[in-house]
């Protein structure tokens, strides 16, 4: 069965789903009323009886239809009606009250696990870290405008040779989140007292000698859908604005452990799901009259105006690359299954992953350096191994090129002895886009199935995203979501047997790519590689410009080859070292309130 049949009109779908359960409902009385009855009726009643049953069956068809099931005659109709009543529906209720009165899906995993390695070989013992580069010559800057857009490794250098304390630093990025936030949208808690606490923490180690690595005392920022005890982790939602988690996320745990500080915690879009969150819409840096896209807006657009050097967003389908791209930021998502998610609100187990914002691609090898491993409880996370980055020879690679690759990061790579050829990853499975939007509905439903029943959908942000999406989910055959695993299947199988290059180049926001990519479980980091004019510019001398990015993709578990190639990249050119005009937008220009120009939010692509 074809996944994109899973598209009923919007218009009619609410009105549609009532009456398929009103009938199912209504026919299971009827039948079971009927079955119920002695069989001492006379000729009449019993016609009569037998006509009610054809009736109802007739009706139930009509329901069976948006199931793709219509094939059944009468009488198993009338059989599936009662068996679903007495047997299916006790086991649905039961589970439920098992595993789903909470939402989330913080607790009670899926013991289904997806396993995006393609040797099917599992990483023997925990992998090595790699070594930081030495720098030197780097020296404070007098601004602390000129210290914000500073990238980790030499922020980091900064603290390691005392030219900066982690206090001060943090002072810096705390002002910067508040000057900020209200034009932007961004921010859904300013963690002060945490952030002062774990600065001062910092530089008490450093002054006995003691120093963590290239994240010590390095202020960051992390998406609202990730729990940090003591502060609200609000999921982007108003029904959940004031929920406050008494657990701490692994990867939180991690960056801890690492002594990077949280200053912190940047908007999602509500539940995960594109830029629009109870608060606001979160706007891009670089033209503040337009927003992010994707749901790790905050990370995105904080780490674009300079508010913090680096932080941890997530994606399920689009909700790093999207805002990435449109912000002008250097981010990875890496390969599924690298970094752990326990503590996180969960979309789909099989699909979400979390990944770095940073200035640069030694910033994001760093930073999954430190978040890499196994979490105990997250059965999706592995050791995968992270080789590293600044040590691969570029001039034994082959790298493909897309139709939509950005032609200068070619040129440029190949100007550094990569062999660089043009390039088509084929496959045949034609549904790729249905069944990643399927699977990631019928996860985000099981996550979110109290949330749905007990009408708190209603008060959702936008009601044309996850409502609409989580109804139609909720009519999803159990044996259709599992052939579009097999799909799924099939779409790896051959994106594996067609991947005959190292790495390949080519926009990192084509629905197609995003999809397939995230299905696959493969790595891909966003890279900036120009600006050009905003079409209708408020002013002759505006500075706003649109970003103009690339996807540089590895096969899963090569990480490292897709961050040599943009390491290589960034060390010849300086795109990424841009700041956005939010202090300055030019002569005559001006923040329209509200906007000119309406960006619509992420509509459903089959």
């Amino acid at each position: 069965m074809n996944v994109l049949a899973f598209t009923p009109n919007p218009c009619k779908q609410v009105h549609t789903y009532k009456i398929f359960w009103e009938v199912l409902c209504q026919k299971v009385r009827v039948y079971s009323q009927a079955v119920m009855c002695s069989g001492k009726h006379n000729h009449k009643d019993s016609a009569e009886r037998s006509l009610g049953k054809i009736r109802g069956a007739s009706q139930l068809r009509h329901a069976f239809k948006l199931l793709d099931a219509d094939f059944f005659n009468d009488s198993k109709i009338l059989e599936i009606a009662k068996g679903a009543k007495e047997l299916n529906i006790p086991i649905y209720r039961a589970n439920r009250k098992l595993v789903a009165r909470e939402n989330g899906g913080l607790h009670d995993p899926s013991v289904l696990i997806f396993n995006p390695e393609w040797t099917g070989k599992e990483a023997q013992g925990a992998p090595k870290r790699f070594s930081c580069p030495t720098l030197s010559d780097i020296q404070k800057p007098e601004r602390d405008e000129d210290i914000a857009f500073m990238n980790v490794l030499e922020l980091g250098h900064l603290i390691k040779t005392k030219q900066i304390t982690s206090q001060e630093l943090t002072r810096i990025f705390l002002h910067r989140l508040k000057r900020y936030n209200h034009v932007l949208e961004s921010v859904v808690s300013v963690t002060e007292e945490l952030a002062y606490d774990q600065a001062k923490r910092a530089d008490e180690l450093l002054g006995q000698g003691i120093f963590l690595g290239p994240l010590h005392g390095i202020p960051y920022g992390l998406k609202d859908i990730i729990a940090v005890p003591g502060y609200k982790t609000t999921w982007g939602s108003e029904t959940f604005k004031d929920q406050v988690l008494n657990m701490e996320a692994w990867v939180y745990k991690r960056l801890k452990s690492a002594g990077a500080v949280l200053v912190g915690k940047l908007v999602t879009g509500s539940l995960a799901y594109d830029d629009i969150w109870f608060g606001g819409r979160t706007r891009n840096p670089w033209n503040i009259e337009e927003f992010t896209t994707g749901s790790s807006a905050g990370p995105a657009a904080c780490t674009s105006a300079g508010m913090v050097p680096f932080a941890i967003g997530s994606e399920t389908a689009g909700s790093m690359t999207y805002p990435a791209a449109r912000c002008g930021v250097t981010a990875l998502r890496p390969t599924f299954g690298t970094v752990g998610r326990t503590g996180v609100m969960s979309i789909s187990e099989s699909l979400d992953k979390l990944g770095p914002f940073c200035r640069t691609a030694a910033d994001c090898a760093f930073i999954l350096d430190v978040i890499r491993g196994q979490d105990p409880d997250d059965l999706s996370s592995r050791d995968i191994s992270l080789h590293d980055p600044f040590s691969v020879d570029i001039t034994k690679l082959t790298v493909g090129y897309l139709e939509d690759a950005e032609m200068e990061v070619v040129q440029v790579l190949q100007s550094m002895g990569v062999n660089v050829v043009p390039f088509k990853l084929n496959y045949t499975v034609d549904s790729v886009q249905g069944i990643l939007n399927l699977t990631m509905d019928v996860d985000m439903l099981a996550h979110f199935d109290e949330w749905q029943r007990s009408g708190k959908d209603d008060a959702y942000e936008a009601q044309d995203q996850w409502p609409l999406e989580l109804r139609r989910a909720r009519i999803v055959p159990a044996v259709d979501y599992l052939q579009a695993q097999r799909a799924r299947g099939k779409l790896i199988q051959e994106v594996r047997k067609n991947f005959m290059v190292d790495a390949f180049i080519g926009n990192a926001t084509d629905w197609e790519r995003v999809c397939m990519g995230n299905l696959v479980g493969m790595p891909v980091i966003v890279v900036p590689t120009g600006f050009k004019s905003i079409s209708d510019p408020p002013s002759a001398n505006s500075r706003r410009r649109t970003t103009i990015t690339t996807g540089i993709y590895a096969p899963p578990q090569h990480d490292h080859i897709a961050l040599a190639l943009a390491l290589a990249y960034q060390s010849v050119t300086d795109h990424h070292k841009q700041r956005p005009p939010i202090d300055d937008l030019g002569p005559d220009d001006f923040i329209p309130n509200p906007p000119r120009v309406m960006y619509p939010p992420r509509q459903l692509r089959l």
